[in-house]
């Protein structure tokens, strides 16, 4: 027992060592990990209409190019609908500096008055007059072609990288999970890898699929809104909304920003421009706290605060795609935490040496023994 408890500590510490390790990998190995976790999370989604297809005859290869096509198109349209529309837009921008600051003016007088009484008690305070921070004037980046150019290929070798992974690995799931299952040494646990394996499938395509439908409804809602209201490319802001909504709180936020930012570009009464964050917004209440309730149900309810961890986990270490990967990859580790069994850590290093807490009488003995 003595022994166990010993190799369970180095074991335990062992383990410490590398989750607090592994965050720090993620992080500086992006370029490799980033979309090998993207390209699984999407391949894990894809697979009910792989199964779909292949109880239909289709063979795996053909089957798992249908659906990396399939995606393939479905993405392109959507980042085609919001990015060719909005280069345009934004290209507008500085033109339309005057009409925002006018739209402005009202608060920038409000800040600067407080900034001159700020100023004043300061200096009634302080014995030396406050001096004013020296802001160095930014120019802009004069090789951006060079950054371009450096950029440019390994975002295409990490896009071809992330389409083969998804490939290989639709293709060959059915044979890997069948030898995955028939590796097992028992029954129960054979049992068990398929029920893991399918209730992570399971609840990461519901959870992606149905939030996709959400989202695409309430992109739709909003462009109609936009529309009636005279807002121009109402496409493109509805695609905006519904793809920064698989972001959880802060996703919304964000796009009511950009929305204000465009009604400042738009129109000229302050109150005009912010009716459409407004709009956008309120429409964003009612489905996180009515519709997405409703249509999720309690199956693929999680924590509020697993959420923000997860958001503030990914986020760090990539950024807003890891924001956008947070929550299925928080589904992913619930559903295989929930099927594998908690962790019993007090029972590991003091009682049995195991990973489970068993329940059985002490024998004394054992007892004599240890003492």
């Amino acid at each position: 027992m003595r022994r166990d408890r010993l190799l369970a500590g180095l074991t335990l510490t062992v383990g410490a060592g590398f989750i607090l390790a592994l965050p720090f990998a993620l992080r500086q190995g992006a370029e490799f990990f980033l979309p090998l976790t993207a390209a699984l999370v999407i391949a894990i989604a894809l697979v009910p209409i792989l199964e779909w297809l292949e109880r239909r005859g289709v063979p795996s290869a053909l089957a798992a190019l249908t659906c990396v096509l399939l995606f393939l198109i479905v993405a392109n349209i959507a980042l085609a609908a919001i990015i060719v529309p909005a280069t345009d837009f934004f290209r507008l921008l500085p033109s339309r500096i005057g009409r925002i600051q006018a739209n402005l003016a009202p608060l920038l007088d409000l800040y600067s008055s407080l900034e001159h009484y700020v100023n004043k008690a300061l200096r009634q305070v302080a014995s030396t007059p406050i001096r004013q921070l020296q802001t160095a004037a930014i120019s802009p980046p004069s090789s951006i072609l060079e950054l371009a150019a450096t950029s440019a290929p390994a975002l295409i070798v990490q896009f071809v990288f992330g389409v083969l992974v998804v490939f290989f690995v639709l293709s060959g799931w059915t044979r890997m999970r069948q030898e995955t299952i028939r590796g097992r040494t028992s029954f129960d646990g054979a049992m068990a890898t398929a029920r893991v394996i399918q209730e992570v499938v399971d609840d990461v395509s519901a959870y992606l699929g149905t939030i996709t439908i959400i989202n695409l409804t309430l992109g739709g809602a909003v462009a109609g809104a936009l529309s009636l209201f005279g807002m121009p490319y109402p496409l493109m802001w509805g695609g905006i909304v519904a793809l920064l909504n698989y972001i959880p709180y802060f996703g919304p936020v964000i796009g009511a920003l950009l929305l204000a930012i465009g009604g400042l570009m738009t129109f000229s009464d302050i109150w005009v421009a912010l009716a459409p964050p407004a709009i956008m917004y309120g429409m964003h209440l009612i489905e996180a706290n009515l519709i997405t309730p409703l249509v999720v149900g309690h199956r693929l309810t999680i924590s509020p605060v697993l959420i923000l961890i997860s958001l503030s986990f990914w986020g760090w270490v990539w950024g807003t795609t890891g924001a956008l990967l947070a929550v299925p990859l928080l589904i992913i580790l619930q559903t295989v935490l929930k099927a594998a069994g908690k962790p019993d850590i007090a029972g590991f290093l003091f009682e049995h040496g195991t990973l489970t807490h068993l329940d059985r009488p002490i024998d004394p003995a054992d007892v004599r023994e240890e003492s």
